[in-house]
């Protein structure tokens, strides 16, 4: 009767650089024999490298909000805003769909993003089986998201290439836009870390609990 064994199980790696499946010599250490590129069964060191980029963020989100994001000068003076404080200026001068856009991408979507990572780190870290599909497609949303999250700094070079009025007005980005483009970065490198299929790992090592998706099949 057929036993459902996965590419790990049967000591086979797939080459993260042309995708070709072999098989590891028994040290579990290799090399792709047609690119030649180092053969891992995962990412090697994926949840500590995941958990340093994310926490790198988690300190910078913290800047990225306090500090200004866009420094605007004119004839009657110099005014510096924040993210939060350009989301308020938005709403009072009635562009409130303006302002729920950039409340949603740049504050809501970065803080969202790292309780993701945070809830997939910790339970792919204490092997737990809860939820594996929905923890992938958590995973898959995180990866698909992390890229709009840079609207802000979208918007702001937008702007500074906008404005050719050198003399009577001037857009430069703050010090708040270097730390929300680093979060932006590094929870986007903090995702391409971790591998995924190590959410599947406990349970391939537990041979009689059913993987989801897959029929059930009674062992030998």
């Amino acid at each position: 009767m057929t036993v459902w064994r996965t590419a790990r199980q049967r000591g086979l790696a797939s080459c993260h650089a042309c995708g070709l499946l072999s098989r590891l010599p028994a040290d579990g250490h290799g090399h792709c024999p047609r690119c030649d590129a180092m053969l891992h069964v995962r990412k090697p060191a994926s949840l500590a490298r995941a958990w340093a980029l994310l926490l790198a963020a988690m300190i910078l989100y913290i800047p990225a909000n306090a500090l200004p994001i866009m420094i605007t000068g004119s004839i009657v003076g110099v005014q510096a805003d924040t993210i939060l404080s350009g989301v308020v200026y938005l709403w009072i001068s009635g562009s409130w769909p303006l302002a729920l856009l950039v409340f949603f991408a740049s504050i809501m979507v970065p803080l969202l993003k790292m309780i993701a990572l945070t809830l997939l780190l910790i339970t792919t870290q204490r092997r737990s089986t809860w939820l594996p599909q929905q923890r992938l497609k958590l995973y898959r949303l995180v990866e698909f998201v992390g890229r709009w999250s840079m609207l802000d700094i979208y918007v702001v070079a937008i702007l500074a290439a906008l404005v050719q009025i050198q003399s009577l007005a001037s857009i430069n980005p703050g010090p708040g836009a270097v730390a929300f483009a680093a979060v932006v970065v590094l929870t986007m490198l903090s995702a391409l870390s971790f591998d995924p299929r190590l959410i599947w790992d406990p349970l391939d090592d537990q041979p009689d609990v059913d993987r989801p998706g897959e029929p059930h099949v009674a062992k030998p």
